[in-house]
């Protein structure tokens, strides 16, 4: 077995972000190197304003000021090779203003930012990041149940994503499912609560009442 190998099979575990691993794992070059997973949390015309080192900056202040991190991440022998990232919906402009969502509003009324009940605290899994010779080995399996945990853990009583079905885009490449694929998000308990628009889902899962645990997101911080 090369090392290689041998280090895509090791044991992942997983925890909330930290900017020095963020900084690690999104290196410079690459498109999490242009982008920060700012995307979604700017506007277009913010978006076309900002550099790649504004964005960085604009992703390293979400760590500051006592705030739940921004994301989480997975790690095996001690390196970061994953990164989720979960926020409160709001923090999203180009979420709440999406097409996925809009549509999504006509079909179910609760998916929709303005129209959601006032008791729900919706947080989005918006992108996964996972390192090159670590994908398709569980990596987007443990993130997606360590930001489940992390999201309800601070209070959100609905996460959301919005993934990807390969299954009505065959063509959609690595470059195409950084939202995750919808086999993901069923396999972790979410529900589909609109697929208005072909190709793409929004899912939800609901907080499980207090004391009755979270199966979707054990295991967090833990072997994978």
């Amino acid at each position: 077995m090369g090392e290689a190998e041998h280090r895509s099979q090791a044991a992942i575990t997983t925890a909330a972000a930290d900017w020095p691993d963020v900084e690690r794992l999104f290196g410079v070059r690459g498109e999490p190197s242009r982008c920060w997973c700012r995307f979604f949390a700017l506007t277009g015309s913010e978006w076309s304003a900002t550099t790649p080192d504004q964005r960085k900056v604009q992703l390293r202040d979400k760590f500051d000021g006592g705030r739940p991190a921004p994301g989480v991440l997975a790690y095996r022998e001690g390196d970061p090779v994953g990164w989720c990232a979960v926020e409160p919906r709001e923090c999203y402009p180009r979420i709440l203003r999406s097409k996925v969502l809009a549509a999504a509003a006509k079909t179910a009324p609760d998916a929709s930012a303005s129209e959601a009940p006032a008791a729900e605290h919706p947080w989005s899994v918006s992108c996964f990041v996972v390192a090159p010779g670590h994908r398709r080995t569980g990596v987007a399996e443990a993130l997606l149940a360590t930001a489940v945990e992390h999201a309800f853990a601070h209070g959100a009583t609905v996460v959301e994503g919005y993934p990807v079905d390969p299954a009505q885009r065959p063509k959609a490449g690595p470059a195409d499912l950084y939202h995750g694929t919808l086999g993901l998000f069923v396999a972790a308990g979410f529900t589909v609560v609109s697929d208005a628009v072909p190709g793409r889902a929004v899912v939800r899962l609901t907080a499980p009442p207090p004391g009755a645990g979270n199966s979707a997101g054990r295991g967090a911080g833990r072997e994978h």
